[in-house]
């Protein structure tokens, strides 16, 4: 068993605190494959870039890797999976979970966290030692469950959308399993922006300082999955906006400058920083279900580690040059 994690299938209540989650539905899109590699990581390196709206020069001295993509489906299941095999301590069974002071059970995913120091701040949420929730089983993930073979996969058309429906703790587990880590918010922006400057000022986005609908995967943007979801879109697979054509739909190359893909759009990703006094983590990039204007790579949301949506999702980074 790798790091603190101790697995056990159960049911757990989870509380939101962000917007409600949009609701996709059961309609499962066309299965698209993209070229894009899940499995590769990008190397940043040392040095200053611009953080923030106002373009603060904030040095990061040391090398890192990120992933070249967001986690998808097919990894996810593939991860639970190697967690069956190798532990004995995987189950299924009920959990009682706290929630602000309530407690509730729900089904799904969880697994033994320990606490975090708490102070007793005004609006402090504390995190008590005890299973935690990875994902639920609910309406909106993408992974099927045979009990019979314990065995978790994932829905075909979704294998190489990003895993969503995953706590900050199922963030947080994956990447601790293979001796990876959640990045930091400062890790993050550099890797989506980079150094360049223009005007006096850091690039916005991604790839640069506009954003066009085929660019990226937010709401409103006229991609393929708005025909069948609305406005309100769906999750794209990942690396989708790289500049290839799919059932006439022309997408444009958008990259950050160390050629990460989704850094904008598609979906929220949980970020390792843990907001001061209050427990809650960040969350970076927008999602499908943001505004352009809100997927400039400065803004950020937060929410409850216990937290889960249709529209959130991870990535991993790590230090040095790992195999």
């Amino acid at each position: 068993m790798k790091r603190r994690w101790i697995w056990l299938l159960a049911l757990i209540l989870v509380t939101a605190t962000c917007a409600p989650s949009p609701n996709v539905g059961t309609i499962e899109p066309p299965i698209i494959e993209t070229g894009v590699d899940a499995e590769a990581w990008a190397l940043i390196p040392s040095g200053e870039f611009p953080m923030g709206q106002h373009d603060h020069l904030t040095m990061v001295d040391y090398d890192y890797e990120m992933m070249l993509t967001d986690v998808t489906n097919q990894q996810y299941a593939a991860f639970l999976n190697t967690a069956l095999e190798e532990s004995a301590l995987l189950k299924i069974g009920a959990v009682e979970m706290e929630a602000g002071g309530e407690f509730s059970l729900h089904e799904g995913v969880s697994a033994s966290y320990p606490a975090e120091p708490f102070y007793g701040y005004e609006h402090e949420e504390e995190i008590k030692a005890g299973n935690k929730l990875i994902i639920p089983f609910e309406e909106g993930l993408r992974l099927e469950f045979d009990q019979e073979n314990q065995k978790f996969s994932a829905i075909p058309a979704y294998a190489n959308h990003p895993m969503t429906m995953v706590t900050w703790f199922g963030a947080d587990a994956y990447c601790q399993y293979y001796g990876w880590r959640l990045p930091s918010e400062i890790e993050w922006e550099k890797a989506a922006r980079g150094t360049e400057m223009i005007d006096g000022h850091g690039l916005p986005f991604p790839w640069g300082t506009e954003i066009e609908g085929n660019q990226a995967n937010y709401y409103s943007s006229f991609d393929l999955f708005e025909k069948m979801y609305g406005k309100l879109g769906n999750t794209t697979p990942v690396g989708f906006y790289n500049g290839s054509t799919y059932d006439g739909y022309v997408t444009k190359t958008a990259v950050s400058p160390y050629g990460l893909y989704d850094m904008a759009g598609n979906v929220w990703q949980w970020m390792g920083d843990d907001y001061p006094d209050q427990h809650y983590r960040s969350l970076r990039g927008g999602s499908f279900y943001s505004y352009a204007v809100d997927l400039r790579v400065w803004k950020n949301n937060s929410a409850h580690p216990n937290y889960y949506s249709p529209q959130v999702g991870f990535r991993c980074a790590r230090t040095g040059l790992q195999p």
